[in-house]
């Protein structure tokens, strides 16, 4: 079969893995590459909003790990995006084992501040509890179904151990601070509960040295650097793909075509796959013929996607410490270690708030996080239902029925058609083989068809950065380099990086 020596390659998706690799093949020399993007914007789940005058994140909000071995933060300090405390060495070295070290304040819904005294047991249990998975990494048949059985078996024993000093009503409050935890790890997760995250499969993730920064000007700037670099015209939008046609030998040169929604039908020789896992979860059935394979079906079933979403809120003025960075809301009917509630009473599931940097000299802006079911059911509410429910919240843990948000901006991932959710997780059942068949090209191995027709890209395609906007990057340079390295003999060409 003959091959073209400069391939018509195009990319579903104009998020930061179809742009990395937009940007390596052009780089490496190729051509006739195209992006096709469903919506009007690139950027996909990095996404900047205002409210007021604060730049939000609804999207990305850090950079995980922002030192040398973390292409985001190279590419972000090289574009002149960052603060110049995220720049120094003292920054890049610091490793806190996803352990963050903010200043937090801690409110019980009884209407009280608490002291960070009297809730430093809680947290160190905590802290320590997440340490104690990493014995469990890639060990088969644990005593302990899910992260979530793990950590709630252990606190309660751990607290009758430990904790015999304190009263009965501080116990329960400590435990109940660990319910609240529990919730905000739901959000760093992506999960509805932590009861569905695999034991095993937890710290497959990987983290990197570093303290976790943001973008000043917004993440948006890193999106607008990369496009700037890009060939004017190399990104469609508007233009949702209904099917990719592979494995089509017939048709000699170009064995893909991709089918647009609006009947365009665009040849091409390759295709990378950059859509989020849920948008795979669910339309795989629809978006190839012929089917993906078992094993990558399964694959795609197995490993999870859950939603996490913010609501903004500023205030007039601040009801927390100066050198608050987080803000945890303690229910004391929580002790049983919770992290799930009803949709009736959803607003119970944000349990901690993180202070946003103020932008101008008056401006009080906190980022409530929930993730899961109660997460997807908070999007179908109108918007005031939701600030109503947040300025409840707020006054019954200040005990101050006077404070008023003066408006409120929101995420809505889920109900999103072009992701569906948020990011993806290490699932219950799921394994390193679910995350390399996450990678792996169509057609595979041992098959007679000209290879490397449909490659995958994006985070739930890398197989222990998933999640994270470093990892969606890497993959779009990786699929990229698997093309180079094909060409590389018919065409020589210097893999160039960005």
């Amino acid at each position: 079969m003959a091959v073209s020596a400069d391939p018509q390659i195009a990319i579903i998706g104009s998020g930061i893995s179809g742009l990395a690799a937009a940007h390596r093949l052009v780089n490496a020399g190729f051509h006739h590459v195209r992006i096709l993007e469903a919506t009007a914007r690139s950027g996909g789940r990095i996404k900047t909003g205002r409210l007021g005058n604060n730049i939000t994140e609804i999207g990305a909000s850090y950079i995980h790990g922002p030192s040398e071995g973390n292409p985001v933060f190279c590419l972000a300090r090289d574009y002149g995006l960052l603060d110049p405390e995220a720049l120094t060495q003292e920054n890049q070295v610091v490793d806190y084992n996803e352990h963050i070290p903010w200043v937090p304040n801690w409110f019980s819904s009884s209407g009280q501040k608490l002291s960070a005294e009297l809730m430093k047991p809680a947290l160190k249990m905590f802290e320590e509890l997440l340490d104690d998975t990493f014995q469990f990494e890639n060990q088969q048949g644990t005593l302990w179904a899910s992260v979530g059985h793990f950590i709630r078996s252990k606190a309660r024993r751990r607290a009758a151990a430990s904790w015999t000093d304190k009263d009965k009503s501080t116990r329960e409050l400590l435990l109940s601070a660990i319910s609240a935890m529990l919730k905000f790890e739901c959000c760093a997760n992506g999960t509805p509960t932590m009861d569905e995250i695999d034991l095993a499969g937890f710290n497959v993730y990987k983290s990197l040295p570093g303290l976790d920064c943001t973008f000043p000007g917004g993440f948006e700037g890193l999106i607008e650097n990369l496009m700037s670099e890009l060939p004017s015209g190399l990104v469609t939008y508007n233009r949702p793909v209904r099917c990719v046609h592979w494995n089509n030998t017939e048709s000699g040169v170009n064995t893909v075509t991709v089918e647009c929604d609006d009947g365009e039908r665009i040849a091409a020789d390759h295709v990378i796959v950059t859509v989020p896992l849920g948008y795979l979860k669910k339309h795989h059935s629809t978006l190839f013929c012929p089917p993906l394979p078992t094993h990558k079906l399964s694959s795609i079933q197995r490993l999870g996607f859950g939603t996490c979403n913010k609501v903004f809120v500023e205030f007039e003025s601040p009801w927390w410490d100066a050198d608050c960075e987080v803000i945890y809301l303690v229910w004391k009917d929580e002790e049983d270690v919770l992290d799930q509630v009803s949709n009736m009473s959803w607003i119970k599931k944000m349990s901690a708030f993180t202070v946003q940097k103020p932008s101008e000299r008056y401006s009080h802006v906190l980022c409530g996080w929930i993730a899961g079911h109660e997460s997807e059911y908070m999007e179908t509410l109108p918007e005031q239902d939701v600030r109503f429910a947040i300025t409840e919240l707020i006054r019954t843990f200040t005990g101050n029925p006077t404070i008023t948000p003066r408006r409120i901006l929101r995420s809505q991932w889920f109900h999103d058609p072009w992701t569906c959710g948020s990011y993806s997780h290490t699932a219950v059942g799921c394994s390193v083989q679910d995350m390399e068949n996450m990678m792996e090209a169509l057609p595979t191995k041992g098959s007679q068809s000209q290879p490397l027709q449909v490659l995958f890209a994006g985070e739930a395609t890398h197989p222990y950065y998933y999640s994270t906007v470093h990892g969606a990057l890497l993959t779009g340079w990786r699929e990229a380099d698997r093309l180079i390295s094909h060409y590389s003999s018919i065409s020589p060409c210097p893999d160039q990086k960005l």
